[in-house]
């Protein structure tokens, strides 16, 4: 007697629908391939590089520095792939917050920069993020500017919740899940990142 695994029946009728071609590997398969095979990590690579680099060229409007941080963040992701565990938000959810917390710690070494070059007498512009649903709006460059250096100046995890809700392009419940909270408690905090942007914007007119 032959036992059919039926899950290898679904395989087949699914290959020979798609004229005999395989379904290309999910992220899942490929993370837990691409901590011993670096063709694995090359395709997830491929497949996110663009929507990490778009999100944080939103996020500090420089194309030029949002390669670095895409960089940075990938080379991080690989540093890191053995200690990753799959969640909710799935492995695009974690490149989007290495990215964002790249680019924070850009902007403070920036920052501590700046500080010391002011301590000296020099002047320096200061870079900063901004939310994408605002700077769209903006009318010129300087009011986008205005809003970037706003953003900047609050707290990263509310840099963070701003980002990931309007620059990421993830809905309220796949934003709080990359932060790993419940959607309440993401809304009280996107709530509050409002208002301290709105302070901050008012603060600088």
């Amino acid at each position: 007697m032959v036992v059919v695994d039926p899950g290898a029946a679904d395989d087949a009728v699914a290959s020979r629908s798609s004229g005999g071609t395989p379904p290309p590997p999910g992220d899942r398969d490929l993370v837990a391939r691409a901590r011993t095979d670096a063709d694995a990590f090359a395709e997830l690579y491929r497949r996110h590089v663009h929507d990490v680099h778009a999100y944080i060229t939103r996020r500090c409007g420089s194309p030029t520095l949002a390669d670095d941080i895409t960089a940075a963040a990938f080379e991080r992701a690989l540093r890191n792939l053995d200690g990753f565990e799959w969640r909710d938000a799935g492995f695009r959810g974690w490149l989007f917050r290495i990215a964002g917390n790249e680019l924070v710690d850009h902007h403070r070494r920036i920052g501590a920069e700046r500080r010391r070059d002011v301590r000296l007498g020099a002047r320096r512009t200061e870079s900063a993020d901004d939310p994408a649903d605002l700077v769209t709006q903006a009318g010129d460059d300087a009011t986008a500017a205005r809003l970037r250096t706003a953003l900047a100046r609050i707290a990263p995890r509310y840099q963070e919740a701003v980002a990931l809700r309007h620059l990421s392009g993830l809905d309220p419940g796949e934003a709080a899940r990359v932060m790993n909270v419940s959607k309440p408690t993401y809304a009280v905090l996107l709530h509050r990142a409002m208002k301290a942007l709105e302070r901050e914007l008012e603060a600088g007119s």
